[in-house]
């Protein structure tokens, strides 16, 4: 299979200052890597690093929940042309780094396990998925599709170190 070509465009919120172990491209590369184990090609996504305030406010605003969360995805799917090539733009994902250590504690995993649970999770989104009102519990095997698929995947990337 030839190498995938993604954009994973990455940033962080403007007035926060990212954490020690935060390196854009070791988060750019294993993203990289979920697209080419569900063999996508040809996307672009954007991956916004924020604090709870701002994810909150994404959430009272698109969702009508007015409560911080983890991770937040907002599917796009137009379809544009550059020098490039065609590129699918797949969409948005907000990720509350205020959260991240709160599931890591409640799940009783590393940060760095849950850092890459919730990418895994933002992309799938991206790509369709939806896993309705079914969410990972704690010591739960999970039943739902998207939610089997999330954690075959991070079974599979259990060497990678992000934090």
């Amino acid at each position: 299979m030839a190498k995938s070509r993604n954009r994973i465009l990455i940033s962080v919120q403007e007035d926060i200052t990212p954490p020690a172990w935060f390196d854009e491209a070791k988060i750019e590369g294993y993203v990289q890597a979920v697209l080419e184990k569900l063999e996508i090609d040809g996307e672009e996504l954007s991956i916004l690093f924020c604090n709870d305030a701002m994810i909150q406010e994404l959430n009272k605003n698109y969702r009508d929940i007015d409560s911080p969360t983890d991770i937040l995805s907002f599917e796009n799917g137009e379809k544009y042309t550059d020098d490039e090539g065609e590129w699918i733009e797949a969409g948005d994902m907000a990720l509350s780094l205020e959260t991240l250590p709160k599931n890591a504690e409640y799940f009783k995993v590393s940060e760095n396990e849950e850092l890459k649970r919730l990418l895994i999770h933002g992309v799938l989104h991206l790509n369709g998925y939806d896993h309705g009102d079914a969410h990972i519990e704690s010591g739960v095997a999970p039943t739902d599709e998207m939610l089997v698929l999330q954690e075959k995947i991070l079974s599979e990337f259990g060497e990678v170190t992000l934090i």
